[in-house]
Formats: C-alpha cells, structure tokens, sequence
C-alpha cells in the first residue's frame, strides 16, 4: 500500500516475499542460488527486505531490514563470496536509499537523530513528528557512531536529504526535499578532488562542501548521466509533461533540451545504457510506450514491442548493452525481458516470467473507457471483466481509486482481483482520477489543494458511469482505496453514501486538520495544505472524513438512504498514516450513526480492521496479505450478496 508520500521514496525501495539470487559461472545462464531470503529473516515473517545496494566490485551487499513494517529500517552488510553478515549495524535509517562510492569502502544513507537517552521508543507505533534528517557515510567494519555526517540543515527540520553517487564514481549528488511534490534542490561533491576519498572526511566536523546547482524547489530534477562536468537531467522545469536537459557544470547557467516535452504523454524514466543510448519510457493515455534514444541528441532510434500494460522497471548501468524490462498488465503476472541492444534491431525475449496455475487470460476482457466528470474533464477508467459480460446491473462491482501525489495507477495483476472476477463475476475497475500522474504535473495540481475535490467529483463519476451502462447497480458497488486513497473513500461515501453498497478504505488520511502534526505527514501538505494556514483550513474542512459525517437520512427527502457496509483497515506499527486516523473516523461513524439515537435506520455494519506486526502495507509477510484479502473480500462479498461460481 505504499503510496502517500512516495516522493519520499525516492530515496527508498521495499522488497518481501521473494530470495536475491546469484548465478554460479558468472552467467545469466549459471545455476541460481539463493543470496538472501527475506522469507527466512524472522519466524512469523515481520522483518522485510526494504532496499539494498550492492557494492562497486561486488565483494559486499548492502541491505536495509524493516520490522514489522514500519518505516524505520536497520541496515546491514553481507559479504556475498561467503554469504557472511558483517557486524556493521546502521540505526534510525528512514526514507534512505543506499549508495556506494566505487572504491567499495563505504557508502552514503540517510537517518534521523537517534531517540535521547531515557525515550523509550517501540519504533513504527510513535506519532511524533519525524524532523532533522541527515546524510551520512558509512565507512565498512566501523561502528555508527563513526560514520561522517554530511549534509545537514537544522534551520529547515522538515527537509529530506538524500545522497547519489553519479555512474562514473566521480560525484555525489545532494536531492533535497521539503514534501511530496516533484520538485527538489540539487547540490553536488566532486570526490575526485580528495586525495584519499572519503577518507580525507574522517575525524572533521565540517559537512561535505557541495555546490548549489539548483537551490530552489521550483521543479524535480533527477540525473540520469554525466560525461564528465556535463551532466543530463530528467526535469519537469517549465514541461509539466517532463523533458531532458544538459548542463556543464563549468557553466551552470547555461541549459539546454535534449529531449522536448512531449504534446500528450508524459516522459516516466530515462536510463542511460549501451554507452551513449537511452531506454525512455512515455505514459500515453495510462499505457506505457517504451524507446531506444540517442543520449547526445535524444533522436529515436527504436520503439520496443511490449504489450498494453505496465513497465515497472528499466535495469541496466550505462556500460551494459543487455537491459533487463520489468513488464504487468490486468491479465500478465510479470515478464522479463531481456533486450539486446548490440543487434541493429534491439532482440527482445523473455528472461524470466511468472506463470500463475489455472489462469487462462482469454477468459477475460480489458477495455478502456473515458468518463466525462462534473466539470466536463473526461477521466480514463479500466474495466476488466469476465468476456461478453452483460450490461444489465446485476453484477458485484470493486472500483478502486487513488488520485493524489504525483502518483499513477496503471495496469498490474493481482491474483485477488482474479478470484473477485472469476468466482464471485465481479468487475473490477480502476478510476484514473485527477491528483494523480496520468497525464503529468498539470492534472496532479488539477487535484490536489484547493482543487482536491476534483478527486471526488471524478471518482462519483465513475461510480455512476459504471451504474448508468449496466456494469452494476449502487447496493452491488464496492469502492476500495488506500492511503490518499483511503482518503478518497472516506470522502465520497460522505458525499455519496446512496451511490455505494460497501466501502473498504485502508490506512487513510481521515483527520485532515491535523494530518501534518504526525510522524511524516508534515510532508504531505503540499498536496493537501494545511489548517494552521486559514485559506487551507477552509478547503480541509469541506471534505475531511473525520469532520463530515452526517445522518444521510437527515439529509435528503429519503429517509432509508444509509452510510454503506464499510471497513477500515490500519495497522499498528503503520507509522507514515499513523493508526489514529482509521480509530478516530471509526468511532465517530459509529457514533454519529449507531449509538447516538435509537431506531437508527444505519443497519449497514460499520467495521474496523487493526492487523498487529504490519505497518502502512509494505513488508508484509505472504501469509498476512492473504488473510487481509480474504478478510475484506469476504466482508465484500457478504454486503453486496455476491454468490461463489466454481
């Protein structure tokens, strides 16, 4: 579920359920053998494998431990000949990426102060604010409390530091971040000019003398190469829709394009490879399109074949000339690909695929439609389904949603949605709504601040698309949603309850008055504003869920209409949406609509789900996420009377 705040991670990765492997024979075609097993790190399954990074000249792995899914992480050291664990222990990491300099003494991560002495802390169940993050360097077989701080900046607690070393080894790359909006500040070190590396740092107390090369957060800037001073960006400066840009750091005032924004879709990644090429990626209409570039010039060379889904990721170092594809769709577990690029026309084939037992995709059909929603704009809505489905509004319904911080949903599989749509005939839709980052910078403002009712308006629209063609009917249609999309739920069975038959929202943002005095939620207001300020006090109360329950009964001429069948998810060691704001809009539901008068016509059961040793959703064991989706599918199933079909 990790997805509020995912700016944050762009200094973070999360990793359970599956072994690192090596191959023997040093070759793709070796045989395999298990390097570390995050399935094995605990008995009950709670520690997970939240980032890694392995070093230079690959003698060391460095990896990061979450327990019980919390943010917080451990890192440690393995030496990969022997499978050795080091005694290196690295505490209070949060939000880090790890990244080695190339001689493989150490590297960079990111941390917070450690609690003082007499704090009593379980970490991932506090709430209070996380401030003061710092970059530091960690030389191997030393003890943290000798690790170099630096980069910090106490008169700015809110900032976000991470640290990048370029693919040449020469600089280290400050990304400073005060929210979840693409945009950053972007400093830079020349390691080279230390006559022993990192080394020459030890024992100082001055930080590390980085250049400003962007000192304002008026656009997101990410390094995708460097030849030397010059170096190659993949920007939204003045491209809502994303560009790539150079400059040389000897003239850092001097930029130029090496890639236009494009007209209509939107620039996802770049990854510079085979020397003096790029794999880029487009989003077009939630569909990606993948391409061969030429780095000095940005001119196409290739369109890669892939199917209509998703790519997840581009894997390769600027020196390979074999790149590894991560691709999904509604109806393709994973596949990858391995292209070659040394061939005229690059080689595609599948290296790797998952194959799911009993899963025949030609039972079901994707389609894609376009929803026209309060103000005219039209919204993209997938709707997978079984093949020639009849419109008559006699089918269960699961549209999920999420529309917020940059972020997209597009096409991916789940085994669950699967079963929902094979045995219970449900259709399962996904709403491709404003605040998002479907169609880049422009349609993400278009829902966030003072226009983040342009979300719910969307997702009504949706909901009564699906109702007026047939897919469904209001008391068959479950609408699902976690994190800003638990958010989006609490918000429109609010506005709508008449429009829903059952609700699940998962660890949602439900206090939206005082979201920003919790853990990293301070990071969020650049999405949502924030109630200290009065103008943005007035946007929060209009739709937050904690302060919008109403008796619907009350409210319109009819009497029966009642709050739908909800649960609420959250978890106790969820410390980005901290557990309070399921409990908080929990009681109040049940309050405001149950036990406060008698006779209530609310006869719709309002639930709450609190899993124990699980965090906002990432690092959970295999077992846990089954027993999850069985609880709230289950409960699905049961309020909208879907029957099971063999």
């Amino acid at each position: 579920m990790l997805r509020l705040g995912e700016v944050i991670s762009t200094f973070t990765s999360t990793t359970q359920g599956f072994s690192l492997k090596t191959h023997s024979m040093c070759s793709l075609e070796g045989e395999p053998e298990v390097l570390l097993d995050p399935n094995a790190l605990s008995e009950d399954g709670t520690i997970s494998l939240n980032t890694l990074s392995i070093s230079e000249d690959a003698k060391y792995l460095a990896y990061g431990l979450s327990s019980s899914g919390s943010d917080w992480v451990t890192i440690k050291v393995m030496r990969i000949a022997d499978k050795n664990v080091e005694p290196d222990t690295l505490s209070w990491v949060k939000f880090s990426s790890i990244s080695w300099t190339h001689d493989s003494k150490g590297f960079f991560y990111s941390r917070y102060p450690a609690p003082k002495d007499g704090e009593v802390v379980d970490a991932g169940t506090e709430t209070n604010s996380n401030l003061y993050h710092e970059l530091y360097y960690h030389f191997l077989g030393t003890d943290q409390s000798e690790d170099i701080l630096c980069w910090r900046d106490p008169e700015n607690p809110k900032y976000l530091f991470g640290g990048s070393v370029t693919d040449d080894g020469k600089y280290v790359l400050l990304y400073i971040s005060e929210g979840c909006d693409p945009v950053n500040k972007l400093y830079y070190f020349d390691m080279s000019e230390l006559p022993n590396g990192m080394e020459s740092f030890r024992n100082k107390s001055t930080l590390l003398p980085f250049v400003k090369l962007i000192d304002n957060f008026d656009a997101q800037y990410h390094d995708i190469a460097n030849d030397g001073t010059v170096f190659t960006f993949l920007t939204n400066k003045d491209a809502p829709k994303y560009k790539l840009v150079r400059v040389d750091l000897r003239e850092p005032t001097v930029w130029s394009e090496v890639l236009q924004e494009s007209e209509n879709d939107v620039l996802e990644s770049a990854c510079a490879v085979n020397g003096n090429q790029l794999i880029v990626s487009y989003l077009s209409d939630v569909k990606y399109i993948l391409q061969v570039r030429d780095l000095e010039t940005g001119l196409l060379l290739h369109q890669l074949p892939i199917d209509i889904g998703t790519v997840d990721e581009v894997s390769a170092r600027r020196k390979d000339s074999v790149v590894f594809i991560s691709f999904t769709s509604f109806l393709t577990p994973r596949i990858i690909y391995q292209c070659d690029l040394r061939t005229n026309i690059p080689d595609m084939k599948i290296f790797r695929e998952i194959v799911v037992p009993g899963f025949d995709r030609s039972e079901f059909q994707v389609k894609q439609v376009f929803v026209t929603s309060k103000d005219g704009t039209k919204i993209p809505i997938f709707i997978v389904a079984k093949k020639d489905i009849r419109l008559d509004g006699s089918h269960p319904c699961l549209l999920y949603g999420y529309g917020g911080f940059n972020i997209s949903l597009t096409p991916s599989f789940a085994v669950s949605r699967i079963v929902l749509t094979r045995h219970l005939g449900t259709v399962f839709c996904i709403a491709n709504i404003r605040g998002g980052g479907e169609y880049g910078e422009e349609w993400h403002k278009a829902g966030s601040l003072a226009n983040k009712q342009n979300c719910f308006d969307d997702f009504i629209s949706a909901a009564e698309y699906l109702v007026s063609t047939g897919y469904t009917q209001p008391r068959k249609l479950c609408i699902e949603g976690g994190s800003n999309g638990g958010l989006l739920i609490g918000a429109c069975i609010n506005q709508r309850p008449d429009l829903f038959g059952c609700a699940l929202a998962h660890v949602g943002v439900m206090d939206m008055l005082r979201f920003h005095k919790f853990t990293i939620g301070h990071a969020w207001t650049t999405d949502y504003g924030c109630s200290d300020k009065e103008k943005e006090f007035h946007w929060l109360i209009k739709y937050s869920p904690l302060h919008n329950v109403r008796r619907p009964w009350e409210q319109q001429p009819d009497k029966s209409i009642q709050y739908p069948s909800t649960m609420l998810l959250t978890a106790d060691h969820d410390d980005r949406v901290v557990p309070l704001h399921s409990l908080k809009l929990l009681a109040t539901m049940q309050y405001v609509l149950c036990t406060s008068l008698e006779n209530s016509p609310q006869t719709n059961p309002i639930i709450g789900r609190i899993d124990c040793k699980s965090g906002h959703g990432a690092g959970r064991p295999t077992q846990k996420m089954i027993d999850e989706a069985a609880d709230r599918y289950s409960f699905m199933a049961k309020m909208l009377d879907a029957q099971w079909i063999d």
